[in-house]
């Protein structure tokens, strides 16, 4: 099977599309509001014909899975959907939360991040996340959906080093210790499919992925029960 890897990332306000195999990697990105629909499949097309490859010689698609714009999320899930059922490859979901972390370690070398993404409604998605032995950042436990106000976790008072990244910081002002108390914090950095892509790759490596029908968004409103992180 090809080792070649399509990412896509429709999960923010930005749009973008990557491409890699080993060290050779092709990316495409934008931040369009709202003209995603219309911009990837393009992205996707102009990347393949870059890499002199075709859709044919893929081995795996990867996408920002979740949390984010419920519209992003569905565009990328149905795009990708048709394009892995076509081409009978496997799907590699990713945590948005996770590809902007990563993004914050590939930009600025933050090692321990707080990702956060405005959920709209009052309310951010949010996770901490730690680089591991691969430069891969990792999440400390499970994403969560709530107000800024009520951020709650013992991983970011225990230790020092932490940064912030993500669109979910423009509410910094309102978070409680420590976070409003963070210095290093980027708040109009949006999701990259670079870095989907990046965390991807050793999955699809080691046998991950799932079917087409089963590359779902995940938009954590979706669930019965929501528990706040315990402080």
């Amino acid at each position: 099977m090809s080792d070649w890897i399509l990412a896509i990332d429709t999960s923010t306000e930005a749009c973008s599309c990557a491409l890699g195999q080993g060290d050779r990697v092709y990316e495409r990105y934008t931040d369009i509001p709202r003209k995603h629909a219309e911009k990837v499949l393009p992205m996707v097309e102009e990347l393949l014909a870059e890499a002199a490859i075709e859709r044919r010689d893929l081995g795996a698609i990867a996408f920002g899975r979740g949390p984010g714009a419920f519209t992003g999320l569905r565009i990328a899930a149905s795009v990708v959907q048709g394009l892995a059922f076509a081409l009978e490859l496997p799907v590699i979901p990713v945590s948005s939360l996770q590809a902007l972390a990563q993004r914050g370690y590939r930009e600025y070398q933050h090692n321990k991040t707080v990702a956060a993404i405005d959920a709209r409604m009052g309310e951010i998605y949010w996770c901490c996340f730690c680089l591991d032995s691969n430069g891969l950042m990792q999440p400390l436990s499970e994403e969560f959906l709530c107000p800024p106000s009520e951020m709650q976790t013992r991983d970011v008072t225990t230790s020092s080093g932490w940064h912030g990244v993500g669109t979910g910081w423009q509410y910094q002002q309102v978070m409680p210790a420590p976070f409003c108390e963070l210095d290093n914090v980027h708040s109009g950095v949006f999701t990259h499919a670079l870095d989907v892509l990046a965390l991807a790759m050793p999955r699809f490596h080691a046998g991950e992925g799932v079917a087409a029908t089963d590359a779902l968004p995940v938009y954590l409103r979706n669930k019965v029960t929501h528990q706040k992180p315990s402080g």
